[in-house]
């Protein structure tokens, strides 16, 4: 039962990072991402980064040698994203971000299905 979920949390944290690299490709589309970013004093010039994390840990995840490193720079990308937002006085943004960190914790301690 723990591989399934784990199978599906995996398949999950790469829709969202995929997901959120794109939209980071096409912030000019997106007005929303445009006004959080604005909201949270965060630079376009931060975008590159965030998004190389972002891909990084979706190729990361999938393979059990990496499992562990991807999981941690997903929590990190996390933290960091609800720390823009505490910094801004943004409380709602750092509370949504709270399951989406439990999700590589969770990870984490479910382990890879595909290791022995």
């Amino acid at each position: 039962m723990s591989k399934i979920i784990s199978t599906i949390l995996i398949a999950v944290t790469v829709i969202l990072n995929v997901k959120h690299f794109w939209d980071g490709l096409h912030l000019d589309k997106s007005p929303e991402a445009l006004k959080m970013l604005e909201e949270l004093n965060i630079s376009r010039s931060y975008m590159p980064f965030m998004g190389i994390a972002t891909i990084l840990v979706s190729v990361l995840v999938l393979f059990p040698k990496t499992f562990f490193m991807g999981n941690l720079l997903n929590a990190l990308t996390i933290v960091i994203i609800m720390a823009f937002a505490l910094r801004a006085d943004n409380y709602k943004i750092a509370l949504i971000e709270i399951p989406f960190l439990l999700i590589p914790l969770v990870l984490i301690w479910l382990k890879h299905p595909l290791n022995n």
